[in-house]
């Protein structure tokens, strides 16, 4: 008898304890379900979901694949079995994940003004079911390129559909979770595109955990902030960061004090005033969820990111300099964030601890801002610690250098994966990249190579468009920077064409990611290699820098090696960049920007009269002949200059086999011995122009 009652008052209190969970209601789709998982009752997102939570909860998984919430669509939620059950389960918390198969032809196009209307009425009913519930809806999970409608129409309508679901949850106020941030930059964990694996479950699992608990792990900024950075002066310094839903911030830099709240999201920002470049050392301290973080010896100078290929990369311990570039470095005020490749691209097969971590966004080692002194020094891109120790010298403040370069990049690497999704041309770029003739043979070879031992068709490689954009660029937008520096075009050279496209939209790309439609923008023209198409690449170069706004090159064709592609003279490099930095941003107009540049050409009888700008006392480098100068009749073919003579801010060209002389070019060979220069040495870049 007493086991009896033992036994039903057991029972009992099971009972009550079941009823005393909360309950959690996953509505949804095949995302949802956990589509294409092996056993998706243990890997979707709701079942992973329900562990972290624990005991004190009940999540039931009412996804049902191919449901859309338009009433009037081809498989609507609210006609489903799920629904009814989810109802039936009377939530105390609802999570609705809807609207990929809103994208649908048959769906988004014929009823998209009923979407908001049926999603609030959703809510509605799930509010009268229970009152209580806390409802949140979710930004919709990514489909990237390869999905078979991407380009017909779904891209578009998910795009739409994602500001509807925005504007969803401010007419119902009800907390908005973004799923898309989240996985965007995993397309690995996609493997149909759509439909997350057992992996890309668990990353959404654990988001609706921190939005259901405000539990964020806490206190964390990102990793560019540290001891010794060095703040962008006269600008407002905003600080980002994460913390527990709700958590209260606070922050002090020097005698400024901020506070703030972290959102239901978990990021938090506040704003600092403008600092002056004093030489005061400052401390940043923050504070918040019962954790003290504290950053010391910060100066406030000039910020500038230098990023590229292996040229860029390339450190002063390797280059010609080492000596001279490491003499005196200790006394001068910069700070180094060096960020480095876990692994290199070399002619190797990577590990499968490495690829996985690649795959995890773990490319670049963790970096940390280093004071200049010579075993940071030896260690840093030599073109870009020149051209920070020609600024530091010139403006007499503060300079930190960030540097992400990676050797044998293409530049379509460091674009964003939106941009590149909704170019008319460079979308094509995303599509089987390893196999996609737009990329050049040998970064498609090299990155084949290094992956060789991964067994994810989708396994990820720095070469791979948007990636470095994803890993190199996304960690570090928050920081505000002056401007870039950028040393690249030895991976894109094999199609000019190609990148004439290209590194408008990188630049374009990255002013947006800094929210400075005008941020400075300078870049080394390539150097001279015996490679066939690098006299129009740099011609390409030269014009690009004419079109867009607030931007230059420096030219290093008379530093280059015919057979390296990494000649070793960088200081003279760096200092050309910082030139252009010095002249257009700092607008120290005494200092001459670059060499000669060609403006124009007029015909004189049988010669040809070339006009240049920046062409103060026009000369040889060498002392001897002017050389390479070539002429072309109408008939379009080439000749030596037989006749070049300096005149003033012009040089007058001809060759008597021509007659009717309709271009010029200069500088016109792979590896060129090219040897026209300006009173400062500058050396002018390879052209080709029209006779006006």
């Amino acid at each position: 008898m007493k086991k009896l009652i033992f036994a039903a008052l057991l029972l009992a209190c099971t009972a009550l304890a079941a009823q005393e969970k909360i309950r959690v209601a996953c509505i949804g789709n095949s995302v949802t379900y956990g589509y294409g998982h092996k056993n998706p009752s243990e890997s979707s997102y709701p079942s992973q979901l329900g562990r972290l939570l624990g005991e004190g909860y009940q999540v039931g998984n009412f996804g049902k694949s191919g449901a859309t919430l338009l009433n009037k669509g081809h498989r609507p939620y609210t006609q489903q079995s799920e629904y009814k059950a989810a109802l039936e389960f009377a939530p105390d918390i609802a999570i609705i994940h809807l609207g990929l198969n809103d994208t649908d032809p048959r769906n988004w196009p014929n009823h998209s003004k009923e979407f908001i209307p049926d999603y609030l009425a959703l809510i509605d009913t799930l509010r009268k079911i229970n009152p209580k519930a806390d409802i949140k809806i979710c930004r919709m999970t990514p489909i990237f390129h390869w999905h078979h409608r991407f380009r017909s129409g779904t891209r578009d309508w998910y795009w739409e559909i994602q500001s509807a679901i925005e504007k969803i949850a401010e007419l119902a106020q009800v907390e908005l979770i973004d799923l898309q941030e989240l996985l965007y930059h995993r397309p690995d964990l996609m493997p149909d595109a759509l439909h997350p694996n057992e992996q890309g479950a668990s990353l959404l699992a654990k988001r609706i955990y921190s939005a259901i608990t405000g539990d964020f792990g806490g206190l964390s900024l990102p990793a560019i902030y540290g001891d010794n950075m060095v703040i962008q002066r006269d600008k407002p310094f905003t600080l980002t960061g994460k913390a527990d839903a709700g958590a209260r911030i606070t922050a002090k830099l020097g005698k400024q004090k901020k506070s703030t709240r972290a959102g239901n999201d978990g990021k938090w920002e506040m704003t600092f005033k403008p600092i002056e470049a004093n030489g005061k050392a400052l401390t940043l301290t923050v504070k918040g969820c019962g954790k003290k973080i504290e950053y010391r010896n910060i100066l406030a100078g000039e910020v500038w990111l230098c990023s590229g290929q292996s040229n860029m990369a390339f450190m002063v311990k390797e280059s010609s300099h080492i000596e001279e570039s490491l003499n005196g470095c200790e006394t001068k005020h910069i700070r180094l964030y060096n960020m480095k490749p876990r692994v290199y691209t070399d002619n190797i097969e990577w590990s499968a601890d490495d690829l996985e971590k690649i795959n995890n966004h773990n490319y670049y080692l963790p970096a940390q801002w280093q004071t200049a002194d010579k075993e940071s020094v030896r260690e840093f891109s030599a073109v870009a610690y020149h051209f920070g120790a020609m600024l530091a010298d010139s403006l007499g403040v503060p300079v930190g250098l960030i540097c992400n370069a990676i050797g044998g990049a293409p530049a379509e690497a460091f674009i964003d994966r939106k941009t590149l999704e909704w170019h008319p041309q460079l979308i094509d770029i995303l599509y089987n990249w390893r196999e996609n003739e737009m990329i050049q043979e040998w970064c498609r070879g090299r990155a084949s190579l290094n992956t060789k031992k991964s067994g994810n068709k989708l396994q990820r490689h720095p070469y791979e468009p948007a990636f470095l954009y994803e890993t190199g660029i996304a960690p570090i937008a928050s920081y505000p920077i002056k401007g870039t520096i950028w040393y690249q075009g030895e991976s894109n050279a094999h199609n000019v064409e190609l990148h004439e496209i290209i590194f408008p939209t990188l630049v374009k790309s990255w002013r947006d990611t800094w929210n400075d439609s005008d941020m400075p923008f300078y870049f080394v023209q390539l150097s001279s290699i015996e490679r066939p198409t690098w006299p129009q690449f740099r011609d390409s170069q030269r014009r690009l820098a004419a079109i867009i706004e607030n931007c230059g090159y420096a030219v290093s064709s008379d530093k280059g090696n015919r057979w390296n592609v990494h000649p070793t003279e960088k200081k003279p490099v760096g200092e050309r960049l910082a030139r252009l930095a010095l002249h257009h941003t700092y607008a120290m107009k005494h200092i001459t920007p670059c060499g000669p540049t060609i403006e124009k050409a007029e015909r004189m009888g049988n010669s040809i009269m070339l006009t240049f700008g920046n062409a103060k006392g026009l000369a040889s480098s060498d002392g001897n002949p002017l050389r390479t100068f070539e002429i072309a009749g109408k008939e379009g073919g080439f000749l030596p200059a037989e006749s070049v003579e300096i005149m003033g801010n012009k040089v007058r060209i001809k060759n008597c086999d021509i007659e009717l002389p309709c271009r010029a070019r200069y500088g016109w060979q792979p590896f060129t011995t090219a040897n026209l220069v300006n009173s400062d040495g500058l050396p002018a870049s390879t052209f080709e122009i029209s006779v006006r």
